[in-house]
């Protein structure tokens, strides 16, 4: 038993370093000769994009679950992408084409009947043929505007037989594509952010502005406040804290919970004899309202602090994230 155990990791750890190979060989070609067929795959993509069409993946069995996730990471990263099933576009699907589209076609071999099938109808419709397959002289690779090499020495597994280490292959060289074309056109965190309003993702891309306790509820006093209403004003507002600002509502500086403390601490009874301009302090970690809340909370993480104050381009306490906020976005 033991001995069936220890071949098991070794056969699992052998089709890894397999399809670790094939990844390592694909980066070599992407650095040799097919850099630019690369570019040039970017390129149409790019161009499509910018002028408003789409990027259609079109793939069968195995391929086409893995032009699925690419025609995901497209979408997800700024450019305009479906999935198009090759058996299903032959009876009607094709329809989800229109002039000016890119086609991205997955296939191992480069010979998937499906797909050839739809060469024909693809041409009439003046579309730009991109293929991800095996094998350069395939039916499929000739046909296309650019072929990209998503050769694999042998599939993992002792049959070499099912689609392994060429599927990973595809899946890469798709992220590639991907996230090339996104760092072409200018895809920034910001958009990602637009594009991602649910889930950890989203969260953490949420904008400070939107979590911050503002109005009424941020904690605000004047520099010449009594420290009776000091308290007052961090008991009622529950954030362990509060903003000094002038007059204007400029930003002057902050008393946290500790800084009561210490107070206590060194004046004892006399303690609230003193205005809040004479214990705040006077550097105050801020943050912008357009910065993220993984950018805020690994600040206060970096600061060990439960509080930073939203401050807009003047200087002015535009709000107050507290920690907890962060940790609920971000976790």
């Amino acid at each position: 038993m033991e001995d069936a155990t220890q071949m098991g990791r070794t056969q699992a750890s052998e089709l890894v370093r397999t399809e670790a190979r094939a990844l390592l060989e694909l980066a070599m070609r992407l650095d040799g000769q097919m850099t630019a067929p690369f570019e040039r795959a970017v390129q149409l993509l790019a161009e499509a994009a910018a002028s408003g069409h789409r990027v259609m993946l079109l793939g069968m069995g195995k391929s086409g679950l893995i032009a699925r996730k690419i025609a995901a990471t497209l979408c997800s990263t700024g450019t305009a992408a479906h999935f198009l099933h090759a058996a299903e576009a032959r009876h009607g699907d094709l329809g989800m084409l229109a002039k000016g589209d890119v086609v991205v076609a997955l296939s191992a071999s480069g010979e998937t009947e499906e797909l050839l099938a739809l060469l024909p109808a693809l041409r009439r419709m003046g579309s730009v043929l991109i293929s991800l397959c095996g094998a350069g002289r395939s039916t499929l690779a000739e046909a296309s505007a650019v072929w990209l090499d998503a050769s694999v020495a042998k599939e993992a597994g002792s049959l070499n037989l099912a689609p392994t280490a060429s599927t990973t292959v595809m899946l890469a060289l798709g992220d590639a594509l991907a996230l090339e074309v996104s760092h072409r056109r200018g895809f920034a965190a910001e958009d990602f952010a637009e594009l991602h309003p649910g889930g950890r993702l989203g969260r953490r891309l949420a904008r400070v502005r939107d979590l911050m306790h503002a109005g009424e509820a941020m904690p605000q006093v004047a520099a010449d406040t009594v420290m009776t209403q000091v308290i007052h004003e961090m008991s009622h507002k529950r954030l362990g804290m509060t903003t000094v600002v002038d007059a204007g509502g400029k930003l002057i500086g902050v008393i946290s919970d500790g800084d009561l403390r210490r107070l206590l601490e060194r004046d004892g009874a006399n303690a609230l004899s003193h205005t809040a301009g004479e214990i705040m302090n006077a550097k105050p970690v801020t943050v912008a309202p357009e910065a993220f809340a993984g950018e805020a909370l690994a600040l206060m993480e970096a600061r060990k602090i439960t509080s930073l104050i939203v401050v807009g381009e003047a200087g002015e306490a535009l709000g107050v994230v507290h920690l907890h906020d962060l940790w609920a976005s971000s976790s």
